[in-house]
């Protein structure tokens, strides 16, 4: 017999009846986890050997007793058995249900995954964006393929991840896959999401990421300087694709508006204030919070021009927007033909509204949040950069300062004429 796997049989005495009989109980004990149940069994407690786990004596009540725990020890030693011969997942909880006629389902790891996806892609617009379901459907591959690396399978128990295998996965997004380190947390929190569903459904007995602590590395926000957008919003592009997907890429530059903030903007979201100026006004498609944007002269003029579009003239956009793939495609060939160095990207585009456009020309903190549709000025925090110039120039006002208290005090200690 496996000494992994324990049998138990105790009267539980404190639920003992006045004649001082107790219901006979069995606790199965396998790896260190328990699972018991009552055998609706009735032992007189003065019968009873704690030491042996059995019926004292030779009389015929202890007899039926130790006939029956010993019944029913061998019949939770044959599933145990059973299972080890079929290379299948052992558990005191298994056992204890096998034994009780339950249906034996095994908890795949990566077929919970897949059945949250699905899930997923059907409230697609309903809670939830594409960009959200393709990160949850990388973060799904990637585990594949470390089940393949790692354990040379396509799939496994989700009662078999432990702490063990949290730590090794995330290894393995940043070696083998190359992931940067806040990209890796990104996919380990959601991962750890398909196992909190797990938990939450009792398919597993403990959660493997009680003692896993993850953390966030400060990031540099990626944006482009006055005199980059200058040159990207003078430059002239001969091809029509490149010259459209500059506009569009330049709009959310001057409005702070995402990618698929742009793709879905209408013209129900442009609207008048009292005084006859335009504002953008659109719920956010990732946290659906409002964002209040005043339309500057650029972004306006933009909109101007592709008024009469055919895809514009619809009547359900404000701009002819490709696909978001496309979209980025385009945007290498235009940095290139700007001489921009740096990946340009709808989140770099929302990134210069924040610094180059609005924080470092003065633009309040409050204030940039409420564009942004920020819930919480921690997160505008995070834009909140100085730029290299503005700095210069506040000291070179600083210094202007010090050079004029500087005169002031050698012109009062200067002798006065005679």
């Amino acid at each position: 017999m496996s000494t992994l796997l324990n049998i138990l049989f105790f009267p539980k005495k404190g639920r003992s009846t006045l004649d001082g009989e107790a219901i006979l109980y069995c606790r199965i004990t396998y790896r260190g986890k328990r699972a018991e149940f009552s055998t609706s069994r009735k032992i007189n407690l003065k019968l009873w050997i704690n030491k042996s786990g059995k019926a004292r004596g030779t009389s015929e009540e202890a007899k039926v007793v130790n006939r029956y725990i010993d019944h029913i020890r061998s019949s939770l030693y044959d599933i145990h058995d059973r299972l080890l011969r079929d290379n299948k997942r052992v558990s005191a909880s298994l056992i204890k249900d096998i034994y009780f006629g339950k249906e034996e389902k095994q908890y795949m790891l990566v077929e919970i995954f897949q059945e949250h996806n699905d899930d997923m892609e059907k409230l697609i617009g309903k809670g939830y964006t594409k960009g959200t379901l393709q990160r949850y459907n990388a973060c799904k591959k990637h585990i594949e393929d470390y089940l393949a690396f790692r354990y040379k399978t396509k799939d496994m128990p989700v009662e078999d991840v432990d702490h063990q295998f949290i730590v090794g996965f995330n290894h393995y997004l940043k070696s083998d896959k190359d992931c940067a380190h806040n990209t890796a947390q990104k996919y380990i929190v959601n991962f750890k999401k398909i196992i909190r569903i797990a938990y939450a459904n009792q398919w597993i007995e403990k959660d493997p990421f009680f003692h896993w602590k993850g953390s966030w590395k400060p990031s540099e926000r990626k944006f482009l300087t006055d005199i980059e957008l200058q040159n990207l919003v003078e430059q002239y592009f001969e091809i029509p694709r490149l010259d459209r997907m500059r506009d569009i890429f330049v709009f959310c530059c001057y409005t702070g508006l995402s990618f698929s903030d742009v793709e879905k903007l209408s013209a129900n979201d442009i609207v008048l204030d009292s005084k006859g100026k335009q504002w953008i006004k659109t719920k956010r498609q990732k946290t659906k919070s409002l964002s209040s944007v005043p339309l500057l002269d650029i972004p306006k003029a933009i909109l101007e021009k592709y008024a009469d579009h055919p895809k514009v003239k619809m009547g359900k956009v404000v701009l002819p927007v490709y696909s978001n793939q496309k979209y980025n495609a385009y945007l290498k060939e235009i940095a290139s033909v700007c001489g921009i160095k740096k990946n340009l990207t709808t989140h770099l585009a929302r990134h210069t509204f924040a610094t180059t456009v609005t924080l470092s020309k003065g633009v309040p903190i409050e204030s940039v949040s409420k564009m942004l549709g920020h819930r919480s000025l921690k997160t505008t925090q995070i834009y909140a950069k100085v730029l290299d110039e503005k700095v210069e120039k506040d000291m070179e006002k600083l210094q202007e300062q010090l050079r004029k208290e500087q005169e002031k005090k050698k012109n009062k200690e200067k002798p006065g004429e005679e």
